[in-house]
């Protein structure tokens, strides 16, 4: 039981990057477009945290709030470059979303060759800090596990989980999001813009894996690398299909990828796993990754028009 306590606040760290970044690709894909470049947009939106908080560190307190913010920034104008090429000129949604991959990593270190003089940023001191809630932290095992030096950034994927569900399936925006999705010749049939909202869907998509992305590199580390995002992008992907699109289902499999990542670290302190050679399970997460895409990708049904180039002229 001890184990678990002290497995809960690190697995609830890997948790949250992924959760986010999922639901980013659901707004994406409930709108139309296929978002494969989750993880390019999540270097980006990590290396802009981690730049402007090694400039503010030193002027304010507010630097990991204000890294946030601007990771979300970078998360949205990176993105848009997926909903141009998809949406404008057609192009194929899972080429594109590749491309933002390889675009991003070369873009990333480039740029920190130009302000860092080296293949990553500059090294910051506290990022997000964590905080302990007065109160619930005194609860037995549930407090110390969920409520004790915990990073706010879990608090705020549990909400943006709840605020993605109302805002998908009890809002009018919702409803029009999804109709494109799934018949979006239907649905401009209606007088919804479609284009606009799947630039809306792809645009929200960037905002969250941005925040992702700026979340997992100011709370997991203490300087942007081309490999602090390391491949959380295609788990988060995985979680979506895991979840069956579905915001409720996205925060599970991202509780199950999230351990997983958080099981190698305490595989030696648990009896019957200690034999285990551990870097078993540093690749545990990504082969869960593709034996989830496998088992569930054909018993999952996303949105029906998601991936296909929409025609305006086609009934």
């Amino acid at each position: 039981m001890n184990i678990l306590v002290q497995m809960f606040p690190i697995a609830l760290a890997g948790t949250t990057p992924i959760v986010i970044a999922a639901l980013g690709g659901l707004f994406s894909e409930r709108s139309g477009i296929v978002n494969i470049g989750l993880e390019g947009i999540m270097m980006v939106g990590g290396f802009a945290a981690a730049s402007i908080i090694v400039v503010l560190e030193p002027v304010t307190p507010l630097a990991g709030w204000i890294g946030l913010g601007v990771g979300i920034l970078a998360g949205i104008v990176f993105s848009m470059l997926h909903a141009f090429a998809s949406i404008n000129l057609k192009s194929e949604q899972v080429v594109s979303g590749t491309a933002l991959n390889i675009l991003a990593g070369g873009l990333t270190v480039y740029l920190c060759q130009i302000f860092f003089n080296q293949q990553r940023t500059s090294s910051f001191q506290t990022g997000v800090l964590k905080v302990t809630v007065p109160l619930l932290n005194r609860i037995p095992i549930l407090g110390p596990a969920v409520f004790t030096e915990i990073y706010p950034t879990f608090y705020i994927a549990l909400a943006l989980v709840a605020f993605t569900w109302f805002v998908v399936y009890k809002t009018p925006f919702g409803l029009r999001l999804r109709a494109c999705g799934e018949n979006p010749q239907a649905a401009a049939s209606m007088g919804i813009n479609v284009f606009w909202m799947r630039y809306i869907g792809v645009g929200a998509s960037g905002a969250l894996a941005g925040l992702a992305g700026a979340t997992m590199v100011l709370t997991q580390d203490i300087q942007y690398t081309i490999g602090s995002v390391h491949g959380t992008g295609f788990i988060a992907l995985a979680s979506l299909i895991f979840g069956k699109w579905n915001p409720w289902g996205v925060l599970g499999a991202g509780f199950f990828f999230g351990f997983a990542q958080t099981l190698s670290y305490y595989a030696k302190d648990i009896p019957f796993l200690s034999s285990v050679p551990t870097d078993v399970f540093y690749v545990l997460p990504y082969v869960l990754t593709i034996v989830a895409l496998i088992v569930f990708s054909g018993k999952s049904v996303g949105p029906k028009a998601a991936g296909e180039i929409y025609d305006a002229g086609k009934r």
